[in-house]
């Protein structure tokens, strides 16, 4: 009798922490994913950002070739397995791109009026935007895994098991309004 309640146990046991393995790996899935879908936006807009130094030749290829060294010289990771760091330095990196397009276009009014310009920043503004939208839900993520992570009993079982805390993805200070 004792020894059949013993057995129990442990097979309770073992089945609980399959469970939290199997609830921990489906977090942990969901916050690489999350990532990647931000990564993927990145690329895009780093694909759009190349589209403009090709369309801004057609206006001034002085111009064109610093925004091409410019863009040579931020090349954004497209790791198939990115990191926090890598899409917060992919940001600052598209950010600073961004930047440099827009002040060429200002000092060519024709480039800003043409109707590719116009549709390739608002391409931009879209990828941003879904960026954007994707960086909130990662860190969500990120948070309900963290608390599963930390949270007894679950915490012993995850240190056991090799996980642990992830980081959030940084917030861009520059684009907070005061």
């Amino acid at each position: 009798m004792v020894l059949a309640i013993v057995i129990a146990v442990i097979v309770l046991l073992v089945l609980w922490v399959i469970a939290v393995q199997n609830k921990l790996v489906k977090s942990d899935e969901f916050c690489d994913n999350a990532l990647k879908q931000i990564n993927v936006q990145q690329i895009s807009r780093y694909d759009a950002l190349k589209a403009l130094v090709k369309l801004t030749r057609e206006y001034a290829s002085y111009e064109a070739d610093t925004l091409q060294k410019v863009v040579e010289g931020r090349k954004i990771t497209s790791s198939p397995s990115p990191t926090a760091a890598d899409i917060n330095a992919n940001e600052d990196a598209l950010q600073e791109m961004s930047a440099k397009f827009i002040a060429v276009a200002e000092a060519y009014p024709d480039l800003k009026a043409s109707a590719n310009y116009q549709q390739t920043m608002q391409d931009i503004k879209s990828y941003e935007e879904n960026a954007r939208l994707s960086r909130m839900t990662y860190n969500d993520t990120v948070t309900r895994f963290n608390q599963q992570v930390r949270s007894f009993p679950t915490s012993a079982i995850a240190g056991i098991l090799g996980f642990s805390k992830r980081d959030y993805l940084a917030d861009d200070v520059s684009k907070k309004i005061s």
